[in-house]
């Protein structure tokens, strides 16, 4: 098992390369958060999960960012255009990989960057229909909305997060979906003090994540307990989806 600075050292590296995961990212409007840590005798892996929209993207997707000292499922040659290609994959992400999932499927609720407002209209969240929300809704859960002529998707996710926050968050099969199958899933958070990227930190210089690495590398949950307020809420990042 690699020690606590090895484990952090590893996510460092991966701020570098931009792919650790960035709750302020200019092209992603953050709806919701979750962590959890895996951890096997001699493996380990922290898997970070983000729902939110990209107006790039088309629709609200779940990205889930895996890294680990061994990843499971590992795409194969036949996903790349040529070996060339596929041997750049593995040298630029020795240890991280990225899924996606589509928790909430399209139809004639979304206009574009907009939600259509056509009345009676539904969504299927994980197949379970939920009506599109009302601007009495918004407010229930007090989201502030932009436009009040026009309700964007990025607030329709946010909604979404707070009444249907499970069904949008991985399932135990997708959150395991880069993880070796003999790892125990030792901790999950659905709030933490992340890394602010844009500002230069580091998950080495944040006492979550040193404390989160220590707990990978012992196996002992109760090296968990930070005294930094939580910060993953989409509130605190408000430059996010803003590019």
């Amino acid at each position: 098992m690699q020690t606590a600075d090895e484990i952090l050292g590893t996510l460092d590296a991966a701020c570098e390369s931009y792919v650790f995961p960035m709750l302020d990212n200019g092209y992603v409007y953050l709806a919701a958060t979750r962590l959890a840590l895996f951890r096997s005798s001699t493996d380990w892996a922290i898997g970070i999960e983000v729902f939110g929209f990209s107006p790039r993207a088309g629709l609200p997707d779940l990205a889930i960012r895996t890294f680990a000292s061994t990843l499971h499922d590992r795409d194969t040659v036949a996903n790349y255009v040529n070996a060339n290609a596929y041997r750049n994959y593995l040298r630029n992400h020795p240890l991280d990989d990225s899924r996606y999932f589509s928790p909430i499927e399209g139809g004639p609720w979304i206009d574009g960057e907009l939600v259509s407002d056509e009345s009676g209209l539904d969504l299927l969240v994980r197949g379970e229909p939920l009506p599109v929300p009302s601007r009495r809704d918004y407010e229930r859960v007090e989201i502030e909305l932009q436009d009040p002529e026009r309700v964007h998707v990025f607030e329709l996710c946010r909604y979404v997060a707070a009444v249907r926050g499970d069904q949008i968050l991985a399932t135990s099969h997708e959150q395991r979906v880069s993880v070796m199958p003999d790892m125990q899933k030792l901790l999950q958070l659905d709030e933490w003090h992340h890394p602010d990227l844009a500002n230069d930190e580091r998950p080495s210089e944040i006492e979550s994540f040193r404390q989160l690495a220590a707990v990978l590398a012992t196996g002992d949950v109760t090296l968990y307990s930070p005294k930094a307020s939580p910060n993953t809420h989409w509130r605190n990042w408000p430059d996010g989806g803003t590019l």
